[in-house]
């Protein structure tokens, strides 16, 4: 879950000035491509914050002249967490500038949780979606039990809940340490904790099992889509099987591009890093964060693709 210091940057590999590692001094990165970070960041604000705006005013505001159904409340949800996503930036963008330890330290103790809170919201959420594409393939006529309106409900709000309970914990164990604000304060401290561990474990499996099950899902359709194409001429069934493999292409495609750069850095960079490997890692974790909270943008894309009412 590395994604709750400097920014979201990183546990070990958050080091402005200096990092000591193993009692040696590293030698400090070269951050002046952070310039570039920052601009990308303000960029995605500029035009994440309004367009989910949009989304979040069209679901609320219009969407209720229909009784919603279960897509309808996921997407929803998940242009939530993308707008939440989007107020997070303007902090992550000024902790770029490092001579203010004040900022840094409020991004550790906020900033970053909540960043955290958000990424994964959309990752769960993507993953409800995936689910009920699926069961719109494999039950078309809605009887399953996920498909009912309040049983999203239901699910969303033990989401919610879970994971505000997840960042609440974190959060304060950032807020009980003693750091005091100086300017070569670079990284948040107590990422070696027991609770961090967990967190990181715990969220790292989250996302490895929505991953695979976007796979099994897309791997089913698909599979489907042949079966029903084998020999046979085009039918309004394979129609609509192809329809929902693009669906499904579209989804799983989305998060692979901004969720599983981050993901496959976490490992090495939890276990191998070191003074000699800073400065990959750092440009790693921002390329890889930046592709991350690109999220915001595209995510209006699947709204649109997959429901209806935005046609």
């Amino acid at each position: 879950m590395e994604m709750t210091d400097g920014a979201v940057e990183d546990g070990p590999s958050s080091f402005n000035q200096s990092s000591v590692t193993n009692g040696s001094t590293c030698v400090p990165v070269d951050r002046s491509a952070d310039i570039f970070f920052m601009a990308v960041h303000g960029l995605v604000f500029l035009v994440g914050l309004p367009l989910n705006g949009f989304i979040l005013a069209f679901f609320f505001c219009r969407g209720h002249r229909r009784a919603p159904g279960s897509l309808a409340v996921y997407l929803k949800n998940l242009a939530v967490a993308d707008f939440w996503l989007c107020l997070c930036l303007p902090l992550r963008m000024a902790n770029y500038n490092r001579r203010y330890a004040t900022i840094h330290l409020l991004n550790c103790n906020l900033g970053a949780s909540v960043l955290f809170l958000n990424v994964y919201a959309s990752i769960v959420f993507t993953g409800y979606i995936a689910i009920i594409r699926y069961l719109k393939v494999v039950q078309p006529l809605g009887t399953h039990i996920l498909q009912r309106v309040m049983a999203s409900h239901l699910v969303s709000t033990v989401t919610w809940g879970f994971l505000l309970g997840v960042t609440s914990a974190f959060t304060s164990s950032f807020l009980k340490q003693k750091s005091s604000p100086s300017s070569n304060l670079v990284e948040c401290q107590g990422l070696s904790s027991v609770l961090y561990e967990i967190v990181y474990a715990c969220s790292t499996i989250l996302f490895l099992t929505v991953l695979v099950f976007l796979l099994f899902c897309y791997y089913n359709i698909s599979r489907r889509v042949s079966l029903a194409q084998r020999g046979q001429p085009p039918s309004s069934c394979s129609t609509k099987l192809a329809k929902s493999r693009r669906k499904m292409l579209a989804l799983v495609s989305v998060f692979c591009f901004c969720f599983v750069p981050y993901h496959l850095l976490l490992l090495p960079k939890h276990y191998l890093w070191s003074c000699s490997w800073g400065k990959f890692f750092y440009y790693a974790t921002e390329i890889s964060i930046m592709m991350s909270v690109l999220n915001v943008c595209l995510d209006p894309l699947i709204y649109f693709y997959l429901c209806k009412r935005f046609r």
